[in-house]
Protein backbone atom coordinates (compact mmCIF):
# COMPACT_ATOMS: atom_id res chain seq x y z
CA UNK A 1 0.00 0.00 0.00
CA UNK A 2 1.52 3.30 -1.04
CA UNK A 3 1.37 6.51 0.97
CA UNK A 4 -1.29 7.99 -1.30
CA UNK A 5 -3.64 5.03 -0.95
CA UNK A 6 -3.44 5.26 2.82
CA UNK A 7 -4.90 8.79 2.71
CA UNK A 8 -7.62 8.06 0.17
CA UNK A 9 -10.83 8.15 2.17
CA UNK A 10 -14.38 7.98 0.95
CA UNK A 11 -16.80 10.42 2.60
CA UNK A 12 -20.49 9.61 2.29
CA UNK A 13 -21.68 13.05 3.30
CA UNK A 14 -20.06 16.42 3.79
CA UNK A 15 -21.44 19.28 5.84
CA UNK A 16 -20.34 22.80 6.57
CA UNK A 17 -19.03 21.56 9.91
CA UNK A 18 -21.20 23.95 11.86
CA UNK A 19 -21.16 23.23 15.55
CA UNK A 20 -24.33 22.72 17.56
CA UNK A 21 -23.24 25.46 19.97
CA UNK A 22 -20.76 28.32 20.23
CA UNK A 23 -19.20 29.91 23.33
CA UNK A 24 -20.14 33.39 24.55
CA UNK A 25 -19.07 35.26 27.66
CA UNK A 26 -21.78 35.31 30.33
CA UNK A 27 -21.82 39.10 30.57
CA UNK A 28 -22.52 39.34 26.81
CA UNK A 29 -25.71 37.24 26.99
CA UNK A 30 -28.98 39.17 26.72
CA UNK A 31 -32.64 38.68 27.60
CA UNK A 32 -34.57 36.96 24.76
CA UNK A 33 -31.31 35.42 23.53
CA UNK A 34 -30.50 31.72 23.70
CA UNK A 35 -28.22 29.74 26.02
CA UNK A 36 -27.61 26.09 26.95
CA UNK A 37 -28.71 25.34 30.53
CA UNK A 38 -28.26 21.80 31.85
CA UNK A 39 -27.65 20.51 28.33
CA UNK A 40 -30.89 21.94 26.88
CA UNK A 41 -31.36 24.90 24.47
CA UNK A 42 -33.19 27.67 26.35
CA UNK A 43 -34.49 31.16 25.68
CA UNK A 44 -33.39 33.64 28.35
CA UNK A 45 -36.45 35.15 30.06
CA UNK A 46 -34.77 36.72 33.08
CA UNK A 47 -31.22 37.75 33.85
CA UNK A 48 -29.59 39.52 36.80
CA UNK A 49 -26.00 40.29 37.74
CA UNK A 50 -24.74 40.41 41.32
CA UNK A 51 -21.96 42.76 42.39
CA UNK A 52 -18.42 41.53 42.75
CA UNK A 53 -17.83 40.01 46.13
CA UNK A 54 -14.87 40.14 48.47
CA UNK A 55 -12.96 37.64 46.33
CA UNK A 56 -13.68 38.80 42.83
CA UNK A 57 -16.20 37.54 40.32
CA UNK A 58 -19.59 39.07 39.62
CA UNK A 59 -22.19 36.34 39.16
CA UNK A 60 -24.89 36.18 36.48
CA UNK A 61 -28.19 34.53 37.40
CA UNK A 62 -29.97 33.19 34.28
CA UNK A 63 -33.55 31.97 34.06
CA UNK A 64 -34.42 30.29 30.78
CA UNK A 65 -37.29 28.36 29.22
CA UNK A 66 -36.49 25.24 27.17
CA UNK A 67 -37.42 26.09 23.56
CA UNK A 68 -38.86 22.59 22.97
CA UNK A 69 -40.48 21.56 26.28
CA UNK A 70 -41.23 25.01 27.86
CA UNK A 71 -39.64 23.88 31.15
CA UNK A 72 -38.14 26.64 33.28
CA UNK A 73 -34.41 26.25 34.09
CA UNK A 74 -31.96 28.31 36.13
CA UNK A 75 -28.19 28.66 36.22
CA UNK A 76 -25.65 30.85 38.03
CA UNK A 77 -22.26 31.48 36.47
CA UNK A 78 -19.37 33.95 36.92
CA UNK A 79 -19.76 36.81 34.42
CA UNK A 80 -16.27 36.27 32.99
CA UNK A 81 -16.85 32.59 32.17
CA UNK A 82 -18.08 31.34 28.80
CA UNK A 83 -21.42 29.61 28.31
CA UNK A 84 -22.61 27.66 25.29
CA UNK A 85 -25.13 29.32 22.99
CA UNK A 86 -27.10 26.97 20.70
CA UNK A 87 -27.32 27.59 16.95
CA UNK A 88 -31.09 27.94 16.53
CA UNK A 89 -32.66 27.79 13.05
CA UNK A 90 -36.26 28.41 12.10
CA UNK A 91 -37.60 27.26 8.73
CA UNK A 92 -41.06 27.56 7.25
CA UNK A 93 -42.62 24.63 5.40
CA UNK A 94 -45.95 23.98 3.68
CA UNK A 95 -47.91 21.10 5.17
CA UNK A 96 -48.77 18.47 2.54
CA UNK A 97 -50.25 15.79 4.79
CA UNK A 98 -49.94 13.75 7.98
CA UNK A 99 -48.83 10.07 8.08
CA UNK A 100 -48.75 8.07 11.34
CA UNK A 101 -48.11 11.15 13.48
CA UNK A 102 -45.39 12.53 11.17
CA UNK A 103 -45.85 15.63 9.00
CA UNK A 104 -45.22 15.63 5.24
CA UNK A 105 -43.64 19.03 4.62
CA UNK A 106 -42.42 20.92 1.55
CA UNK A 107 -39.86 23.74 1.68
CA UNK A 108 -39.78 26.78 -0.61
CA UNK A 109 -37.43 24.97 -3.05
CA UNK A 110 -39.91 22.10 -3.52
CA UNK A 111 -37.91 19.60 -1.44
CA UNK A 112 -39.87 17.38 0.94
CA UNK A 113 -39.26 16.53 4.58
CA UNK A 114 -41.03 13.65 6.35
CA UNK A 115 -39.21 13.28 9.68
CA UNK A 116 -40.90 15.97 11.81
CA UNK A 117 -43.38 14.69 14.38
CA UNK A 118 -46.84 16.19 14.81
CA UNK A 119 -46.66 18.15 18.09
CA UNK A 120 -48.59 16.82 21.09
CA UNK A 121 -51.39 18.72 22.77
CA UNK A 122 -53.30 21.76 21.56
CA UNK A 123 -50.78 22.83 18.88
CA UNK A 124 -51.02 19.44 17.13
CA UNK A 125 -54.82 19.43 17.30
CA UNK A 126 -54.99 22.99 15.92
CA UNK A 127 -52.66 22.09 13.01
CA UNK A 128 -54.86 19.09 12.08
CA UNK A 129 -58.05 21.18 12.35
CA UNK A 130 -56.52 23.95 10.24
CA UNK A 131 -55.30 21.45 7.63
CA UNK A 132 -58.82 20.03 7.20
CA UNK A 133 -60.48 23.39 6.49
CA UNK A 134 -57.76 25.50 4.83
CA UNK A 135 -56.07 25.42 1.44
CA UNK A 136 -52.58 26.04 2.80
CA UNK A 137 -51.04 25.50 6.22
CA UNK A 138 -47.54 26.85 6.80
CA UNK A 139 -45.65 25.42 9.80
CA UNK A 140 -42.53 26.83 11.44
CA UNK A 141 -39.94 24.21 12.41
CA UNK A 142 -37.37 25.22 15.02
CA UNK A 143 -34.11 23.25 15.04
CA UNK A 144 -31.36 23.37 17.69
CA UNK A 145 -28.76 20.92 18.99
CA UNK A 146 -29.91 18.05 16.76
CA UNK A 147 -33.61 18.39 17.70
CA UNK A 148 -36.45 19.61 15.50
CA UNK A 149 -39.97 20.54 16.45
CA UNK A 150 -42.93 22.46 15.05
CA UNK A 151 -43.33 25.59 17.16
CA UNK A 152 -46.06 27.50 15.31
CA UNK A 153 -48.27 27.50 12.23
CA UNK A 154 -50.45 29.81 10.16
CA UNK A 155 -53.42 29.09 7.95
CA UNK A 156 -53.95 30.83 4.57
CA UNK A 157 -56.89 30.36 2.24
Amino acid sequence: MSDDEQHNQQFEQASAGASLTFPMQCSALRKNGHVVIKGRPCKIVEMSTSKTGKHGHAKVHLVGVDIFTDKKMEDISPSTHNMDVPNVNRNEYQLLGVDDGFLNLMNTDGGTKDDVKLPDGKLGEDILAGFEVAETVMVTVTAAMGEEQVTSFKVTN
